[in-house]
């Protein structure tokens, strides 16, 4: 009995140390089908490599091992992309392996199980929803007829910002243009400012930074296996709370629509614009649409537009007007082309835009240093094999927007701002931020790319115009460019600056 015993154990010795050699084995084996990584640590991986700010992080590892890099975060498997090169060989050559974007327990959660348009699976609702948005939701038709909207929120902005000019007021820029991106995008989606109610309005814009907050952080249970059922840190309440403001706002909203609509159809209201909430719920009511919609991808759908466009466009604005700040040169020749073509007695519109390739040019140059969108995220879908590496299927996948628009092979004087790039007689003249030229892709590309390019910079474009024209803006000494952490590349100090007005008289609104 003992020597059966003896048997026995040493059977089960060698059969574990077998299956735990084969297993580091064929570690080593994908390893070596697999980019450069640098030194992991045991259950971590490299997640500690990724502080303090991801896309600088990995832009300095890019330096090291090169611009295809493979990390372990936690136990998810990652890779990272830092040229243009490469990012045209994964977005563009081998899209189809990568038309998914990962989706964390937080975006999970806040989009009803992923019911929204952003974090959707590649397949026949994501490319329904595709195809509303470029033809309905955010096409350009419904963009004309919704323009009224934005003006007059513009102008509110500037009425408040002449106001404080007077007063000789400080103003936290980024601050002031949130709200005005986020009364913008209320109205088109709602055809509501969320109420002109200051503490409403404040409201809903603290549950999109909260949003974007909770999105973006680091949740130990997206990386690391044995925590994918824990909630150690505390994220399972804050995510409800955010949720279940969200469902009583829209409820509300969607309530008083379809009370509107009912009105409206009876003949006893009066004619109003149709907004997106409109068009969503037409569908959902369409019994021979493609796709019929629940209210909770209505509700999913209207978080995403709050979320990727509220703080987004204010924040490049924001940058943008720094860049000025800190460029008088620059700032003035934008001033000279606007009072060229639009003159002192009215405002710039959005339909000068056209006439103003410098101030076109800014934006650019704005967006090429500080992309909203540092990473690009993707997830494969099935195993792939790209630049001669074999990819497993559930690999994510970084692309570096950030560096690739710092990088030396593609940019002269890559860390300068030079609007002046962009002009005619400049190589990169022709260059858009559409996605299409891969050493700038400030909105992704390809199938995944922004929806909202067109609005974000119809909204980017108009305001910072309108911003040039109006006022000279005083800071005390040169402007900080330092980043903040978060995954919409904010300042790491809000741009402070006392708004004086230039126009006398000032053009009325």
């Amino acid at each position: 009995m003992a020597d059966l015993q003896g048997y026995i154990l040493l059977f089960l010795v060698w059969l574990v140390s077998f299956i735990l050699v084969r297993a580091v084995l064929n570690r080593y084996r994908a390893a070596s089908r697999l980019p450069p990584s640098p030194r992991s640590i045991p259950i971590l991986g490299h997640l500690h490599l990724l502080a303090p700010i991801p896309h600088q992080a990995l832009h300095k590892l890019a330096d090291h091992f090169g611009p295809l890099i493979h990390l372990w975060l936690g136990s998810m498997p990652c890779i990272v992309v830092s040229s243009a090169e490469m990012a045209k060989e994964f977005l563009k050559t081998h899209e189809a392996c990568f038309s998914n974007r990962p989706c964390s327990t937080a975006v999970d959660y806040l989009t009803y199980g992923s019911q929204d348009f952003s974090f959707a699976p590649y397949g026949p609702y994501w490319k329904f929803m595709k195809k509303l948005c470029m033809s309905e939701l955010l096409g350009g038709r419904t963009l004309d007829l919704l323009l009224p909207f934005r003006r007059e929120e513009i102008d509110r902005f500037l009425s408040s910002m002449l106001k404080k000019a007077e007063e000789g007021e400080e103003v936290d820029v980024g601050r002031e243009l949130i709200k005005v991106t986020n009364h913008v995008i209320s109205r088109m989606t709602m055809n509501t400012r969320c109420s002109d109610n200051d503490d409403e309005a404040s409201e809903v814009r603290k549950m999109v930074q909260e949003t974007a907050e909770l999105t973006g952080k680091f949740n130990l249970s997206d990386y690391i296996w044995f925590c994918k059922n824990l909630d150690l840190q505390g994220f399972g309440k804050r995510l409800k709370e955010v949720r279940d403001r969200f469902d009583a706002m829209t409820d509300r909203i969607i309530k008083e629509h379809e009370e509107a609509r009912k009105i409206r159809n009876e003949g006893r209201g009066s004619e109003t614009a149709r907004d997106l909430l409109d068009i969503l719920l037409d569908i959902s009511e369409d019994e021979s649409s493609e796709m019929r919609l629940t209210g909770e991808n209505i509700k999913a759908f209207l978080l995403d537009i709050f979320a990727a466009g509220t703080d987004t466009s204010a924040i490049t604005t924001e940058w943008a007007l720094a860049e000025l700040i800190n460029h008088p040169e620059v700032l003035e020749k934008a001033r000279r082309e606007i009072d060229t073509v639009v003159g002192n007695a009215r405002l710039v519109q959005e339909a000068d835009i056209p006439e103003l390739p410098y101030l076109q040019a800014i934006v650019k140059e704005t967006l090429r240093l500080h992309p909203t969108g540092p990473l690009i995220l993707r997830e494969s879908s099935k195993a792939c094999t790209v630049a001669g590496y074999e990819i497993p299927a559930k690999t994510r996948l970084f692309v570096n927007v950030w560096a690739i628009g710092r990088d030396p092979k593609h940019w002269e004087e890559p860390l300068e701002f030079r609007p002046e790039r962009f002009l005619r007689d400049n190589n990169e003249a022709q260059m858009d931020v559409r996605g299409q030229h891969f050493q700038m892709l400030p909105f992704g590309s390809g199938r995944r790319g922004c929806p909202g390019t067109s609005l974000a910079l119809q909204v980017v474009q108009t305001s910072l115009a309108c911003m040039v024209q109006c006022f000279e803006w005083r800071v005390t000494g040169k402007v900080d460019m330092e980043e903040g952490p978060g995954i919409t590349l904010p300042r790491a100090r809000p741009l402070v600056c006392v708004p004086v007005a230039r126009l006398h008289p000032f053009p009325s609104f």
